[in-house]
């Protein structure tokens, strides 16, 4: 990502005080954009707050169900850009609650999408979806953009859904239009990163264990599921974002997913936090009870993201964990995390070109 570019951007993220919203949001300020955020309050533990942007930026709370709310933020907010990260983003309560899930996964797509095509001022929509939104046929190949949508779960399903309704829309109101704005939708793995207090997730399950010195249950040891650091996934949202703005032609779907070393089994990932956490008196045990069903083998192609954006993947799954360990003691140390969460990300900047190629 170019800094020059997002210097003075008007930028909206709809989710920004949620867990990848939070990290966006910093980012973006850092690189000098004008960011705006339109969501729900946050919850407790919050990262948003933790990082200071109730502080730094401009932000308006409400739900993107209510679509006359949404074009009515958007109409007042004048964005360029807008990152779509609003969204039910478990599987598990996905189960317990369908309608909101459904709800706020396919209607707020349609809010955004329609409050985008009412207003002349925006020029990229990022909508971000998931990797669980293709029919998974548990098999051993990566999924491609040009695989069908699916999903087993109301979730990945509702998820499968928002790509359909942004397809619809660049289809039928911007593909071959008088509108000069593109639109895209963004394809990542399993997000981690520091920061993340969603229930029922494995790695704030797992911290949450270790720092306790609980035993960590695991429901399904042996899926094997992409892995990747929250920046990952948000270094090709922006790279995305600067791409489509110069051609428009390169709209459409996009794959962000981790080399192939870090697609491996939650019962590895378990084993490596343990070890980089060092010192705790946790014990990995399975879950013996009958859970919902999820996917047990999920990988993503980025073919098409290394060929086009020239992006690829610059952290191993070795150094995300370590620095989301890193990030997670000093949260607990009650340490400056605006700061530290910053220095991650300049850090990840700095990831050079050669150590690219060395890890390929």
């Amino acid at each position: 990502m170019r800094q020059q570019f997002w210097q003075g951007k008007r930028v909206l993220i709809t989710g920004n005080t949620g867990f990848k919203g939070s990290w966006l949001s910093l980012w973006l300020t850092h690189l000098g954009a004008e960011v705006f955020g339109f969501a729900l309050e946050p919850k407790n533990p919050s990262l948003f707050k933790l990082l200071r942007l109730d502080q730094s930026m401009a932000y308006t709370f409400g739900d993107v169900r209510d679509t006359d709310r949404v074009v009515k933020a958007v109409s007042e907010l004048k964005p360029e850009i807008i990152f779509h990260l609003a969204a039910q983003s478990l599987v598990r309560p996905s189960y317990t609650d369908p309608v909101t899930t459904f709800s706020t996964n396919i209607m707020g797509t349609v809010s955004i999408m329609e409050a985008a095509r009412l207003q002349d001022h925006v020029r990229v929509l990022i909508n971000v979806t998931s990797d669980k939104c293709y029919e998974n046929k548990e098999w051993i190949w990566p999924y491609r953009e040009t695989d069908p949508m699916g999903g087993h779960d109301p979730y990945s399903s509702s998820k499968g859904c928002s790509e359909l309704v942004t397809s619809a829309y660049h289809k039928s109101f911007f593909d071959k239009g008088n509108r000069d704005i593109a639109i895209a939708s963004a394809r990542a793995g399993n997000v981690i990163g520091g920061g993340d207090w969603a229930a029922d997730r494995l790695i704030p399950d797992i911290l949450n264990a270790l720092s306790e010195n609980r035993n960590i249950v695991l429901r399904n040891p042996n899926a094997i599921r992409p892995w990747q650091h929250v920046l990952e996934a948000l270094g090709g949202y922006l790279l995305l974002a600067e791409k489509v703005w110069e051609n428009k032609d390169l709209s459409g779907a996009w794959n962000f997913g981790p080399s192939p070393s870090a697609e491996t089994a939650v019962v590895n990932v378990a084993s490596k936090l343990v070890q980089f956490w060092g010192q705790s008196r946790s014990k990995v045990i399975y879950d013996t009870l009958e859970n919902p069903h999820e996917a047990m083998t999920l990988k993503l192609d980025s073919t098409k993201a290394h060929f086009l954006l020239n992006w690829k993947p610059r952290l191993t799954l070795d150094e995300s964990l370590k620095w989301i360990v890193d990030w997670h003691r000093q949260y607990l140390q009650q340490e400056n995390m605006h700061h530290v969460t910053l220095e991650q990300i300049v850090k990840y900047e700095k990831c050079s070109s050669s150590e690219l190629r060395s890890r390929s």
